[in-house]
């Protein structure tokens, strides 16, 4: 008794599922699969370098609501708003990207790769295309059933340190992992109502915000700007060195370097970039396996965007 307690235990604090996810999970039922992936989003990157973010929010904002199982790629319907009608999806984009990948697989394999798996394939190799390190990740991930506004619960760009760790927390992510997935705002963009509320705060440098000021004047329009000012659209540890700085945009972003229990982190990565890739791959593919799908579980949609 007191070991079947044990694996319950285990089960709750970690919500993480490895079988039959494996590397190279295709190889016999789509031999292309991942080369198909990666040459559609080839193609978009060199078009759109900002690719790469929009595709690391949609990989986060998937996997933190019901696990990583394409959920979030639902249209909603007369009888159901699904996740992407939520607010905090509201600028969530990329979705025709991953309509351009499935359509291509389905030519090659029909009813074989699943969305939840082209969300983390393409991420992935976005990442790489951006500067970013090379990794490995597990697939055989199938697809939800299930897409709910009302499961939507994610913090937002005002939230603390300690709301965002409870966040990760409730989904078997650590302290460190979660400074570690918040340097993939290196490559990130955010609208001015997302920080027009800082452009008074101390803790912000002057020179960055006279420069946010100007670009956020027009009242009646929603800009973007980089969240990493320097290397805007190269995935590497400036990030860090930008709000150690005290050149963050978002107030969730500044406060990493400020609140005592992420700063030293912050700090480390900030002056070894090796460490911080290293940090990350093993951050987001774990992420990649939160209360995945497998086995018989769900089904492989046809359409990403409708359940089959």
């Amino acid at each position: 008794m007191k070991y079947f307690t044990t694996i319950l235990i285990l089960f709750f604090v970690f919500p993480f599922a490895f079988g039959d996810l494996r590397v190279g999970f295709y190889g016999s039922s789509c031999p292309r699969a991942e080369e198909i992936v990666r040459q559609v989003v080839q193609r978009r990157f060199n078009r759109d370098r900002s690719i790469t973010a929009a595709l690391l929010r949609m990989h986060f904002h998937d996997c933190f609501v019901r696990g990583c199982d394409a959920s979030i790629l639902i249209d909603s319907t007369k009888g159901n708003q699904s996740e992407k009608a939520a607010g905090a999806n509201g600028t969530v984009r990329g979705f025709e990207l991953i309509d351009e990948i499935k359509k291509a697989l389905e030519t090659a394999c029909p009813s074989t790769v699943s969305c939840a798996d082209i969300i983390t394939l393409a991420t992935r190799d976005s990442v790489a295309m951006a500067g970013g390190p090379r990794y490995d990740v597990a697939t055989g991930r199938r697809d939800s059933v299930v897409s709910r506004a009302s499961d939507v619960a994610l913090p937002g760009p005002r939230s603390s340190v300690s709301v965002v760790q409870q966040t990760f927390a409730a989904n078997g992510m650590s302290l460190d992992e979660m400074v570690t997935l918040l340097g993939a705002h290196t490559i990130g963009l955010a609208h001015c109502s997302f920080f027009r509320d800082r452009l008074n705060d101390p803790n912000m440098d002057p020179g960055l915000q006279a420069k946010l000021g100007r670009i956020c004047r027009p009242k009646n329009r929603d800009p973007t700007t980089f969240l990493d000012q320097n290397t805007s659209m190269v995935f590497d540890n400036e990030f860090y060195n930008q709000i150690v700085l005290k050149k963050g945009v978002l107030f969730i972003d500044q406060q990493l370097a400020l609140d005592p229990l992420s700063s030293s982190l912050v700090s480390v990565f900030a002056g070894n970039s090796a460490a911080f890739e290293r940090s990350f791959i093993d951050a987001i593919v774990k992420m990649g396996k939160i209360r995945v799908l497998v086995g018989s579980d769900g089904q492989i949609r046809k359409n990403c965007r409708v359940f089959n």
